[in-house]
């Protein structure tokens, strides 16, 4: 048996045991250490000697939420320049050495922040560690790079977005429900904002968010912790400090104080109805019991608006929703397609009823342990591979500003109760908090218009 489906074996083994009880027991702590170097780079190292590999994440604090008016999509673009070469490394390289060596490397870009990861075996951690430093202190940046990376970025955003049958949903409820905070931008961006981006905007942006002050390198995997910490401060600790601190003026979003009701022409085949609500942010005393509500809510067809909307009223050919909970304050919120035949205004109604219904009776003690105990196997699951380590420990580090967060979650959620889930129901799902988005078939490919009501 192979070490992966030993892990997998022994994972299961632990999950079975734990969840088989009215409460969880509890998984190990992570071991690591945390320590900032002298350029201002956070670093988190974590030994896991189970295989004879090393995975390091680079974490850059900054997302879509860091743009500026008129300039949506940069840090997605940005994300992708960062494979375009360097001084020492040519375009689309970095790549190549990684994969030539037997490893693995993507990166992704949220509204909070862009990571980069490796997967190598652990003789290579010393590659892996320069060119990651190399990239930080001397990314190329030029014209036709530039010019190559926005137009495969518009493709992107044609595919997932523009061409998906609802794929611009979130793009409109997100534009819909916030007024001055940038969450109201998708990550990937407009058009005419990646259309009127220039090679100057992209190089400020660059040595505004890519300094050592705004990155947290990770490393889970097997080495050893002293020769680990020389060879981080070797080659990352060598790029050089920032000159200017990164600016975090987010504009903040004014609360609602009103119900508010959007109708919205889309040219899709069926309509969508949306009840949303501002909520809090990750972390915050009251984002475990909305994540609570959330799996409770909207979490698989066994969930109560699923059960709901689609198998009892047949309201809906679909509905789901969630508690985005990141680093902003941001929404709840509720989706049901409608059925044809079938009004939109009936579904609107039965989404409301049954987040009222949490608000006016407590979730049931099943509900509540069954939810406990589908965090608590994802936890113990989350745990399986470095790089599900080593992303558990930079979102503590990074999001929370609270490393201990990645352990100390566990046992909020575990001691949770039903009172904790209807106080919050009460407190966020409020008439003057929420946002009522009809989204009707307009039979025009390019509709896009809205109306108040």
């Amino acid at each position: 048996m192979t070490s992966r489906l030993v892990a997998s074996f022994a994972a299961a083994v632990v999950i079975a045991s734990s969840l088989s009880g009215s409460a969880a027991s509890r998984p190990p702590k992570f071991q690591y250490e945390l320590f900032t170097l002298p350029n201002g780079l956070t670093v988190v190292l974590s030994e896991d000697h189970s295989a004879p590999i090393a995975h390091l994440q680079m974490w850059y604090h900054v997302g879509s939420k860091n743009e500026k008016p008129g300039r949506t999509g940069f840090a997605h673009l940005f994300e992708h320049l960062m494979f375009k070469g360097s001084k020492n490394v040519e375009p689309e390289m970095h790549t190549s050495f990684i994969s030539g060596i037997g490893g693995q490397s993507n990166a992704y870009t949220t509204d909070d922040e862009t990571v980069f990861w490796e997967t190598v075996p652990a003789q290579y951690l010393p590659m892996a560690l320069w060119l990651e430093a190399d990239r930080m202190a001397t990314l190329r940046i030029d014209r036709n790079g530039f010019v190559n990376e926005r137009d495969v970025v518009k493709e992107e955003r044609r595919m997932r977005i523009e061409n998906q049958p609802y794929g611009r949903l979130s793009e409109i409820l997100y534009d819909q429900a916030f007024t001055t905070h940038p969450y109201k931008h998708p990550t990937i961006g407009s058009m005419a904002d990646l259309d009127a981006a220039s090679v100057n905007d992209v190089r400020d942006f660059y040595q505004t968010y890519y300094v050592p002050a705004n990155a947290t390198a990770v490393l889970v995997g097997d080495f050893d912790p002293a020769q680990a910490k020389e060879l981080v401060t070797q080659y990352l600790g060598r790029v050089p400090k920032a000159d200017r601190p990164v600016p975090r003026d987010i504009p903040k979003e004014p609360p609602q104080t009103r119900e508010r009701r959007v109708t919205v022409e889309t040219p899709w085949p069926l309509p969508a109805v949306i009840v949303a609500y501002h909520v809090t942010f990750d972390g915050h005393p009251d984002s475990y019991p909305l994540h609570i509500a959330s799996k409770v809510l909207s979490d698989g067809q066994s969930s109560r608006i699923y059960q709901e909307l689609v198998y009892k009223q047949q309201l809906a050919v679909a509905a789901f929703g969630g508690a985005n909970l990141i680093e902003d304050p941001n929404l709840f919120y509720a989706v049901a397609i409608v059925q044809p035949g079938r009004a939109p205004q009936d579904a609107i109604d039965a989404l409301i009823k049954e987040l009222d219904r949490l608000k006016s009776e407590p979730i049931t003690d099943r509900e509540l342990q069954r939810t406990k105990n589908q965090f608590a196997r994802d936890y113990i699951l989350g745990r399986e591979s470095n790089q599900q380590k080593a992303l558990q420990l930079g979102h503590a580090v990074v999001i929370h500003h609270d490393i201990t967060t990645a352990d100390g979650e566990f046992e909020i959620f575990q001691n949770l109760t039903v009172e904790d889930v209807q106080r919050v129901a009460r407190t966020y799902f409020t008439p003057e908090n929420r946002l009522v988005l009809t989204l009707m078939p307009s039979g025009k490919p390019n509709a896009g218009a809205s109306r108040l009501r």
